[in-house]
């Protein structure tokens, strides 16, 4: 199965890493990733697999959204079968 994760925000040193880090910790793949700088404001998204997730999903989106709070962001994780749910014509 596969995760999108979204981040956005003010640009700041590191962000990037601590959300790659915090996927490797949870045995999450990053299998693409894409992000921008506009101005000030930064914005990513992620497509992952999560087949070898540690721990339960909805534990791994709490995880990344508290990890947003302490760095000033906005991160969510949307399940695959979400993500299609919502843009199946």
């Amino acid at each position: 199965m596969k995760a999108v994760i979204t981040v956005t925000g003010r640009d700041s040193v590191g962000i990037i890493a601590a959300v790659s880090a915090y996927c490797a910790e949870r045995s999450v793949n990053i299998q693409d990733i894409s992000q921008s700088v506009l101005s000030e404001f930064f914005a990513m998204i992620m497509l992952t697999d999560i087949d070898s997730m540690k721990g339960t999903f909805a534990d791994f989106a709490d995880g990344l959204a508290e990890l947003g709070r302490k760095r000033g962001l906005d991160i969510r994780a949307m399940h695959e079968d979400i993500f299609n749910t919502m843009h199946h014509v």
